[in-house]
């Protein structure tokens, strides 16, 4: 019994294997499509409940910015149309889902400044989808349960967590330090490679770090300390610059504005 089911999870890490964009091996067990699927029903529930910013400029800035790093973000999770929407809400908070699904609250202004550091938020937030971060964690849960039914019988609020929606919306299973991490990463390069300049993103941890007084220890938080993403984001910089300045030679320099 106990080697047919050592057997079984061998074969199901074989089989089931795959490559984050910086190369760290995965188990993907759901399908793409069925990603997108619960990405796009938690996108279209939320947009029900939560006030949406009906604003042109904010949402002509925001949509600027994602469309910027969307033109040098290589997506195989099989989107073809990406919706941004802004939502009316106070929480310095933004997301994205599976299915090409981008949500920036309105409270993420006062702590992204410029169109810099908002860029690092939302290419942060790309790269947790591009990175299948979503499907990762579901798919641990479906090894920890033993079950392939995970997704039948998981309600709304552990949907909306899985997928990385904000607090408010129940995470219950929230994103590890180690896609954290390697979600800044993919979205330093991403800003970079859009125009954006790096640099900003230590500014905005900087922000994030005044206004967060009282959080708990880095090891007793599933995200890395603001001084621990510093660091590591000050560490990548180097090839970032590089790949910023390259792009402002293409020409490539967005003019979003609030």
């Amino acid at each position: 019994m106990i080697r047919s089911l050592i057997f079984l999870i061998t074969i199901t890490f074989i089989t089931h294997c795959s490559t984050s964009p910086t190369g760290r091996k995965q188990i993907i067990l759901v399908k793409d499509d069925q990603m997108n699927e619960m990405g796009n029903e938690a996108f279209a529930d939320m947009k029900s409940k939560t006030p949406i910013d009906p604003r042109s400029n904010t949402n002509a800035y925001v949509k600027c910015i994602v469309e910027s790093q969307l033109q040098v973000t290589t997506d195989t999770t099989g989107v073809t149309n990406w919706e941004v929407v802004v939502f009316k809400d106070n929480t310095p908070n933004a997301f994205a889902l599976p299915g090409g699904k981008i949500g920036v609250y309105t409270g993420m202004f006062s702590v992204a400044k410029n169109k810099d550091q908002l860029a690092a938020v939302i290419g942060h937030e790309i790269g947790h989808v591009i990175a299948r971060h979503g499907n990762e964690r579901v798919s641990q849960n479906q090894l920890a349960s033993g079950s392939m039914k995970v997704l039948e019988t998981m309600g709304k609020p552990t949907v909306a967590g899985a997928l990385g929606m904000g607090a408010k919306f129940g995470v219950l299973l929230p994103f590890s330090r180690k896609h954290e991490s390697e979600a800044d990463l993919i979205g330093l390069e991403i800003m970079a490679k859009s125009g954006f300049d790096p640099r900003e993103s230590v500014n905005l941890w900087k922000n994030m770090s005044a206004m967060s007084s009282g959080k708990p220890n880095e090891l007793l938080s599933t995200h890395p300390s603001d001084e621990t993403r510093m660091k590591q984001l000050n560490e990548a910089m180097p090839k970032a610059m590089a790949l910023y300045e390259t792009a402002l030679q293409s020409g490539k320099k967005p003019n979003c504005q609030l």
